[in-house]
């Protein structure tokens, strides 16, 4: 009982650290991003500069269809389910909390209309793990007006 005393300061010194880190500050303002997703992300990325482009590191965690295919015919499957378990696995649940709070860009909403919520959560989380190695390669605070997709309205002729 008494070992255990110093390995939960010792956490808490640690988690405490982190949270006073700039990236993971940085991090944890993008809605679907906590501190453990903030900490995990950044222990996981390491050098941001070690991936080529946001897309490099999401298909590295696994959020990208696997695909399989022959004669030409490409197949899109499920999730690749590569890389970081821990981090993809936060990185689902944020997007679903995005999804569930109801407070949607025009983005997920023409999502959701077109796929499954699943599939959905899935994108989504595709999009945070984008953005999150923007954030961190570009060295600048998230900001809502530069990292949110918006869609733009079908132009009718009449």
């Amino acid at each position: 009982m008494c070992a255990s005393v110093p390995i939960a300061t010792a956490r808490s010194d640690d988690l405490n650290q982190r949270r006073a880190s700039e990236p993971c500050r940085q991090i944890a303002a993008i809605p679907g991003v906590g501190l453990l997703t903030a900490t995990a992300a950044v222990a996981a990325l390491g050098e941001p500069n070690s991936f080529a482009s946001g897309r490099e590191f999401a298909a590295w965690l696994g959020l990208v269809p696997r695909q399989s295919g022959t004669g030409g015919r490409i197949r899109q499957l499920g999730l690749s389910k590569r890389g970081d378990s821990y981090l993809r696995t936060l990185l689902i649940h944020g997007a679903r909390s995005v999804m569930v709070r109801g407070k949607h860009s025009p983005w997920v909403a023409a999502l959701l209309k077109r796929r499954p919520y699943s599939v959905a959560v899935a994108a989504l989380a595709n999009k945070l793990a984008r953005t999150i190695w923007a954030v961190l390669a570009r060295g600048r605070p998230y900001d809502v007006t530069v990292f949110d997709v918006s869609v733009e309205p079908a132009m009718h002729i009449a």
